[in-house]
């Protein structure tokens, strides 16, 4: 059977609508295939932009975040000592569990101006009143009880001891309280500016407790 001429015009013309409309189509799938990669990519390279901005932000520190960090940790330090002594040397309910409280609130931000010290590539804090690394003296800071003052409290016990420490810790209090202001006005990482002033919240309710408990 021959074919005749217009025939096979017709089915080369077909053929070709065919392949055209697969090549549409393919090239139609593979944009869209990279379309999607391009949104991806670009959801990416966001993620990364915001995750970098948020740790450079986390890190900012200036000078007095870093002097409020090296203070604040054996200023706490003193503040948990103090507490550690009220058990076995009073009686008085309501002083044990606020000893017990400042020991709680004040360990774990020992642990996180550790941590800051650290992320900012300064010296480790030192929990002693005499820094013997550095040869910091930390015994003149506002608050901090001396040697020897530490020495008269352990040697009290009852009532006496109640007192002293009430009196102590209460100057102990408003020099944190002191050191946190600076912090809160000075300051540049946000979250040391945070941890100050709930310092400051905490402490200043605290003192008005151990006003009411003094005689």
């Amino acid at each position: 059977m021959r074919t005749s001429r217009s025939t096979r015009s017709t089915l080369a013309a077909s053929t070709l609508a065919v392949a055209a409309v697969l090549a549409v189509a393919g090239c139609s799938d593979d944009e869209g295939h990279d379309m999607d990669s391009m949104s991806m990519s670009g959801h990416s390279m966001t993620s990364s932009a915001t995750a970098s901005t948020s740790t450079q932000t986390s890190a900012q520190f200036n000078s007095a975040d870093v002097t409020f960090a090296t203070d604040m940790y054996p200023h706490h330090a003193q503040a948990v000592d103090m507490a550690e002594l009220v058990p076995d040397r009073s009686t008085n309910p309501k002083i044990i569990s606020l000893a017990r409280a400042i020991k709680t609130a004040q360990g774990p931000e020992m642990e996180q101006l550790a941590q800051w010290l650290q992320a900012w590539g300064q010296p480790a804090p030192s929990s002693s009143t005499t820094d013997d690394m550095g040869g910091m003296d930390h015994s003149g800071m506002s608050g901090m009880m001396s040697d020897q003052d530490m020495a008269d409290l352990k040697s009290k016990s009852g009532s006496e001891f109640d007192q002293a420490w009430l009196t102590m810790m209460i100057d102990h209090h408003e020099g944190a309280v002191e050191m946190a202001g600076a912090e809160v006005a000075e300051g540049a990482n946000a979250e040391a500016k945070t941890m100050a002033q709930n310092i400051i919240t905490s402490q200043q309710a605290e003192i008005g407790t151990m006003r009411t408990l003094q005689k």
